[in-house]
C-alpha cells in the first residue's frame, strides 16, 4: 500500500442532515460522504480522505481561509 501523502495535519467537515441522511464535506479538498448517523458520516468522509490522499496527484489548493467558523444567528423579525 502506498504511503498516504496528505498536506493536512487535520482537516475540517460540514455535517448536515439531507433527508434521512447525514452529509459531511470536507472544507479543505472537495470530498464528500453520507451515512445514516452523524458519527457514520465522519467516518465514511475520513476513509474517502484517506483515499484520496493515496491516489497520486498534485497537491490540492489549500484552503485560502484562515478562522473559518460557522455561526448560529438569531434574528427577530419586525
Amino acid at each position: 500500500m502506498k504511503k498516504v501523502k496528505n498536506i493536512y495535519k487535520e482537516t475540517s467537515a460540514l455535517v448536515w442532515k439531507e433527508d434521512s441522511l447525514y452529509v459531511a464535506r470536507s472544507l479543505e479538498v472537495e470530498v464528500a460522504s453520507q451515512g445514516k448517523t452523524k458519527i457514520e458520516a465522519l467516518t465514511n468522509l475520513k476513509e474517502a480522505l484517506e483515499l484520496y490522499f493515496e491516489k497520486e496527484l498534485p497537491a490540492p489548493k489549500l484552503f485560502p481561509y484562515k478562522d473559518l467558523s460557522l455561526e448560529k444567528l438569531n434574528i427577530a423579525y419586525a
